[in-house]
């Protein structure tokens, strides 16, 4: 492995960024909020130079970056013509004569026995993609036909997403540790012409078989004309007569001839679909959310590029970088590692639990091991290492002493999303990279969303950290909060709004007539026009309203970003609102508890009712002491107004399939709803604990 370059010539992307500006643009700026407010006000000249600074190419001319400013509906780029897989392309001769590889890769097993990575170059990586490309145009794929994944965190399936979208066929996918149901829920929507899938998964130790759910889907999707399966486990491969057309996924990317070698990528009009991805489907039908090409790829380079701070492998200033962001299939963030290749940057994927192994090779249960992601950072070269916030919250709480894992002062930075990160967990990181001789470790945490593949919130390698803080808005995205009366504030808690376009906003959602559930997710709580004038004030109502993303925000005068949860699960406790993100740094700094869930069910004009639900550390047990110990800690941390009402002791808290707390769904519950009309079990991770839950509405409600 080539080391990353790490002399003091070392310029941050964004500084990289601001002098090409200045030479080609002219363009020079006081300091981050006035370069911030160029972005989101002359948003034609921003995302122009997004375009020129990557050196995009298309074989047509474009006639403006924004050419209709509406929301939603925003005309981007009329005339030109992209596809993901050219951008990726771009890289194959220089980064392979660099000596760097396009994928490394462990999973669980391979990394408990010690051997090498696995590592793909960038030539194979183009080989493979053209020859599943070809295989699928033989089986009749056309553009926007789509193709349905059931896939883990491989390198198969980020080849398969790249032969798919190659042809102009529209991707999506779903992780193999989500049950039947919920694959159908998704997929049935879309109607795939094609299933990707694998034979089966490791997970936490264990190998779970799937061949029955792939004949399951094979035969509840009618549309599936043809079936690639891969051998992941090396399990005997499913009869021919249960799954549709069956072909074998190393054959098919086993081709290597003249028509690989000239195979090249269409390309297709701007808006042309890429991909479908879905919200987290805690109750009714997921919303299939469609992306397109050149939206998607233009706001991925800026993120990675500008504000992760995620340089070219082999450009000098940031040679040898790699890429790492711990995800499954089934979470946006497996997109957005992915797309470290638009850049030319190795991604390093991790299949398997970050907790390692949880049972011994008799199957009895054992403490997950937290150094296991640590320990395929060091032993790959991670330079970029991103998680979820509960990943490090966990490491913070197991007590892990990361000095005791050789190789990881490769590291430079540390990115986090999902949740908000805990002051107490990045200061434990911190600490811990101090230790290693990397002091002032930079963390790159960030907020976003699924909905438009992509960040509102992020990092800024030039400006200061604050521990709890994201450091600022991100460059084109013009995000306020707004209070009750829809007017932006600073240093005040209100709703996160965005008041113009972004490119990577959702095409539309599949199947949705009128857009009445697009519109109904971001855009029925402002008027049409109101607030969207760039720059700050009402424009006409054909402007369309701004986009309301459904969490709580504060903005500090010096520019930070405090996320406070979702809006929709908030705290009004005696005129006090509140996001639940205070409460549970508060109730989670203590060590005896490992996990935490409040709702409150004011509602309709009822007393507040608000119960903390609490996951405690083996041993310990909620006594009279301990709920002391919590409510001081709540009065210490916030105020005596948020002591919740009554504490539980429970087994688990509820959460999605990519780890968000299901407070909404609980709070439905306690207010005398169905469970199955308020959560979708196959879009849990942890379905069963439901039980008592239900059980303790019931015995409230009667």
């Amino acid at each position: 492995m080539m080391p990353r370059m790490t002399t003091a010539s070392y310029l941050p992307q964004i500084r990289l960024y601001q002098n090409w500006l200045r030479e080609q643009r002219g363009l020079s700026f006081d300091d981050y909020d006035a370069l911030w407010r160029w972005s989101t006000t002359d948003l034609d000249a921003f995302w122009q130079s997004i375009w020129d600074y990557y050196e995009l190419q298309s074989p047509t001319p474009h006639t403006a970056a924004l050419a209709e400013n509406r929301m939603p509906g925003a005309r981007w780029f009329p005339g030109a013509q992209v596809n993901y897989v050219q951008q990726v392309f771009r890289h194959v001769e220089a980064a392979h004569a660099a000596g760097f590889p396009a994928l490394v890769s462990h999973n669980e097993k391979s990394l408990a026995r010690g051997v090498p990575a696995r590592e793909l170059s960038w030539p194979e990586l183009r080989r493979q993609v053209a020859s599943l490309a070809l295989h699928l145009k033989a089986q009749g794929l056309q553009p926007g036909d789509r193709v349905a994944a059931y896939l883990p965190n491989i390198p198969e399936a980020m080849v398969a997403f790249l032969a798919v979208v190659s042809l102009g066929g529209v991707w999506s996918i779903c992780a193999p540790d989500m049950g039947t149901a919920a694959v159908l829920d998704r997929f049935k929507q879309i109607e795939p012409k094609v299933l990707i899938a694998c034979d089966g998964v490791t997970y936490g130790g264990r190998d779970f078989d799937r061949r029955d759910v792939v004949a399951e889907l094979c035969a509840a999707l009618p549309s599936v004309q043809h079936v690639i399966v891969h051998d992941n486990l090396g399990l005997v491969p499913l009869a021919p007569e249960s799954i549709a057309s069956p072909a074998v996924f190393m054959a098919a990317t086993a081709r290597n001839d003249a028509e690989v070698v000239a195979f090249q990528p269409l390309w297709l009009p701007f808006d042309h679909p890429l991909w479908i991805v879905y919200s987290s489907g805690t109750t009714g039908l997921p919303k299939p959310i469609v992306h397109g090409h050149g939206g998607t790829l233009l706001v991925a380079l800026a993120l990675k590029g500008l504000h992760n701070d995620v340089g070219c492998s082999y450009a000098p200033n940031s040679l040898g970088e790699r890429f790492h962001w711990y995800s499954s299939t089934g979470w946006v963030m497996w997109n957005a590692q992915m797309s470290g290749l638009l850049n030319g940057t190795t991604s390093c994927l991790f299949d398997g639990s970050p907790g390692g192994s949880t049972v011994d090779e008799a199957g009895n249960k054992i403490a997950p091991d937290w150094t296991t992601l640590w320990r395929f950072a060091a032993a790959v070269g991670v330079t970029f290492f991103g998680a979820g916030a509960a990943f490090f919250a966990n490491c913070l709480k197991a007590g892990i002493d990361l000095s005791q894992i050789e190789g990881l002062r490769q590291v430079r930075a540390l990115g986090t999303t999902g949740s908000p990160l805990s002051e107490e967990a990045q200061a434990w990181g911190t600490e811990q990279f101090a230790k290693m001789g990397t002091p002032d470790i930079w963390w790159c945490n960030i907020s976003g969303g699924t909905d438009f593949a992509g960040a509102f919130i992020g990092g800024n390698r030039e400006l200061p950290q604050v521990p709890g803080q994201m450091q600022c808005r991100l460059l084109g995205c013009a995000v306020e909060a707004w209070n009750e009366q829809g007017e932006p504030v600073v240093d005040a808690v209100g709703e996160l709004v965005c008041s113009q376009p972004i490119p990577s906003m959702p095409l539309y959602f599949w199947n949705d007539q009128n857009n009445v559930r697009y519109l109904g997710s971001y855009f029925d709580m402002y008027p049409a026009g109101h607030g969207r004038r760039p720059g700050g004030g009402d424009g006409p109502a054909e402007m369309g309203p701004v986009w309301r993303h459904g969490d709580w925000l504060k903005i500090t005068p010096q520019g930070g970003c405090i996320i406070y949860g979702r809006s929709d699960a908030t705290i009004n406790r005696h005129g006090l609102r509140m996001g639940t993100s205070e409460l549970y740094s508060a109730v989670e700094g203590l060590p005896e508890v490992l996990d935490s869930m409040v709702v409150d069910l004011e509602y309709l004009g009822r007393e507040s009712y608000m119960p903390l639900f609490v996951v405690l550390r083996e041993g310990h047990t909620l006594d009279a002491a301990m709920k002391a110990r919590i409510n001081d800690a709540i009065k210490t941390a916030l105020s005596p107004r948020f002591v919740p009402n009554e504490i539980f002791q429970v087994a688990e808290i509820p959460r999605t399939l990519t780890g968000k707390k299901q407070e909404l769904p609980i709070k439905k519950l306690l207010l005398g709803q169905p469970i199955e009309k308020v959560v979708n079990k196959d879009a849990m991770a942890n379905a069963a604990c439901l039980d008592w839950y239900v059980a303790f509405a019931q015995r409230r409600l009667t």
